[in-house]
């Protein structure tokens, strides 16, 4: 058993933190566990471009007897994502050792951090809305979402040629979410059966018309009379959440760094001694970029 010495008990610290830090990141997130998010975890720098390729479209010709088949040559799309975010943040602990003794403070200081990154991602992924432009918006601003509404986007979608197994999402704010739970027919067991009875009971939308509904308190909002509401309907491949490793601080800044990855998820977290308040200070920080892949795949749902 390897003695016990300031050095790995440094390098225990920010292993601890680093891992009670990704489950707080993954709970508070609606759009981040949504979007695309299939790259690699390749270490990488601010200001980086991420190419990630569209398949390409092809058609099926009916060869006739004797015929040839037809050669096509397919472009492969392609769309980029810049890495153009750098979200951090930053905490003391006067005295981490209490951090090992009692796990429960660690929870304390690292939530909060945790939280401020989710949410700045979870508003970069919604105010993406307008970059949507390939379908004509459905709802009207100021006014309540109807299924009528539902109907037209998940039609929008289906005439974009979204895969019929490819799950579709809606997002909206907190109003939206209570409209489509107080319709008739969705609500109540005697025409929707289950599905009615967890949305009285539970509270939960589940499933409409093909989507995935989920409430966000980051729903883009613009204008003021009337309020337009940016809901956004949109299937997986529709936009993508690019994440990537920042390098490890240089050896003998007296820096201690640890990764917390999972799903194509990662943030480091880098612990430094301040000597000015006799503190450890802890930055939870993460590097990321968003954009549009498939902008036919997407439509705005206004309320």
């Amino acid at each position: 058993m390897p003695a016990i010495t300031s050095s790995n008990l440094a390098n225990a610290i920010v292993k601890l933190v680093a891992a009670d830090a990704l489950p707080a990141l993954m709970g508070n997130l609606v759009m981040g566990n949504l979007a695309n998010r299939d790259f690699e975890p390749t270490l990488a720098n601010a200001g980086d471009t991420v190419n990630v390729a569209i398949p390409p479209t092809l058609v099926a010709n009916n060869i006739a007897e004797g015929g040839t088949v037809q050669t096509q040559n397919p472009n492969v799309g392609n769309a980029q994502i810049v890495l153009n975010t750098h979200a951090e943040a930053t905490f003391q602990i006067p005295d981490v050792t209490k951090v090992i003794a009692v796990p429960d403070l660690l929870k304390l200081y690292m939530q909060p951090a945790v939280i401020a990154l989710a949410e700045r991602i979870e508003r970069d992924l919604l105010g993406s809305y307008s970059q949507f432009t390939a379908n004509t918006p459905v709802g009207t601003a100021g006014q309540s979402l109807s299924e009528a509404t539902l109907e037209a986007a998940e039609t929008a979608l289906f005439e974009a040629r979204v895969p019929a197994s490819m799950q579709k999402y809606l997002v909206v704010d907190s109003g939206s979410y209570s409209t489509l739970r107080q319709i008739p027919r969705f609500s109540e067991y005697s025409s929707a059966g289950d599905a009615g009875l967890r949305t009285l009971v539970d509270g939960t939308v589940g499933k409409l018309k093909d989507f995935f509904v989920f409430r966000s308190q980051f729903i883009s909002k613009t204008g003021s009379s009337p309020v337009n509401v940016h809901n956004l309907a949109f299937a997986k491949s529709a936009i993508g959440l690019v994440m990537r490793r920042l390098p490890q601080p240089l050896p003998g800044t007296g820096a201690i760094a640890e990764y917390a990855e999972f799903g194509n998820f990662g943030m480091r977290v880098v612990m430094t001694y301040q000597p000015n308040t006799l503190a450890q200070q802890f930055t939870v920080d993460v590097l990321y970029g968003t954009g549009i892949l498939r902008n036919a795949f997407g439509v705005q749902v206004n309320s």
